[in-house]
């Protein structure tokens, strides 16, 4: 899935639109000078994230590829220097 992205100015100016597109369609990322600074998601969505038995790591693998890509080393030796 990939997120939409908005500007924080054009967010604030249309809420609702973003409200609405997180409901069908998924994570809505909102960027404060030019990098993410914020999600959106659904109640349904977020629930399912903070799932019981669910570690911080789970959830951030969980994340939309765009956004999980941060958490996903691309290698073993990567994801030891963390």
């Amino acid at each position: 899935m990939i997120s939409k992205s908005w500007q924080l100015q054009d967010a604030k100016n249309r809420f609702s639109e973003v409200v609405e597109l997180a409901l069908k369609e998924g994570v809505q990322t909102v960027t404060k000078h030019g990098k993410p600074a914020v999600v959106i998601i659904s109640a349904a969505e977020y629930q399912r994230a903070i799932a019981p038995g669910k570690s911080l790591l789970d959830l951030l693998r969980d994340c939309p590829e765009d956004l999980g890509e941060i958490v996903r080393p691309r290698d073993k030796q990567a994801a030891r220097q963390h």
